[in-house]
């Protein structure tokens, strides 16, 4: 099976017919079919969904480069469970970090948390330490798979199976977008999965430390990030785009 067999130019119907592919196969099956259309890379915050994606990929010793967005704000908690998510699995996780020289010219325009001032400033944060390393990571990819589900939010109540990324050029596949934070939890417990403690703590969605906090009981599970805004739809842009914050003067690379 070749990516251009399956989809052939990515049209729409290629992709519809991927889709429907993918929504008759177990976990595995649509990792490994994902596989078999090109290079394939994930890209894992260490959540929840996340790491029972990173636990199939290895489980099954399936070709799927898998990476990280290390922004540097991270909790401590989940920088030390990419090492042992690793050890675990037997695999490696890639780290992309954002340009040190970005971080510095963001601090000088916006303040180094200049993020809680502004819908831009964070924006502007969001490009910096997340789109820009993300950019690097898919660099040369062909699949990009994701732990997106539709019961996260109502800002990805339609995510489908198989989608195409227009502005990346290629094809994102989201393995568990029908799967319920009930069976996510289940399968966890059954595989022994390796979990951040912070999702006992109330984080059920953890980013960076700064712009997450634990959400209030009846709360949406994406409640928690960047509270302090007001848009019950906000989202860093890597999945869903986000206005272009101002430039950022920084030395060219």
């Amino acid at each position: 099976m070749t990516h251009t067999q399956v989809i052939p130019h990515q049209t729409p119907q290629a992709v519809a017919t991927l889709d429907a592919q993918l929504a008759a196969l177990d976990l595995a099956g649509r990792l490994r079919l994902a596989a078999g259309l090109g290079r394939a890379v994930f890209t894992t915050s260490l959540g929840i969904e996340d790491q029972v994606i990173t636990a199939a990929i290895g489980t099954h010793r399936l070709p799927i480069e898998v990476a990280t967005l290390e922004t540097g704000r991270l909790f401590m908690e989940t920088v030390v469970l990419i090492g042992q998510t690793e050890e675990r699995y037997g695999l490696s996780i890639r780290r992309f970090r954002p340009d040190e020289r970005d971080v510095e010219a963001y601090a000088a325009q916006y303040g180094l948390n200049g993020f809680y001032d502004s819908v831009e400033a964070r924006h502007a944060c969001c490009h910096v330490r997340k789109l820009k390393p993300l950019a690097r990571a898919l660099s040369g990819a062909e699949i990009w798979i994701t732990g997106l589900r539709r019961a996260q939010s109502g800002n990805r109540a339609s995510t489908p199976f198989a989608e195409y990324d227009t502005e990346r050029n290629l094809l994102k596949i989201n393995p568990l977008a029908d799967w319920e934070i009930g069976t996510i939890h289940a399968h966890v417990a059954a595989e022994e999965i390796p979990v951040n403690p912070l999702h006992q703590r109330g984080y059920p969605s953890i980013g960076c430390e700064p712009c997450t906090r634990a959400i209030k009981p009846g709360e949406p599970e994406r409640a928690g990030r960047w509270w302090w805004e007001q848009d019950e739809k906000r989202e860093c842009g890597l999945h869903v785009p986000e206005p272009v914050a101002s430039a950022i003067t920084a030395a060219p690379h």
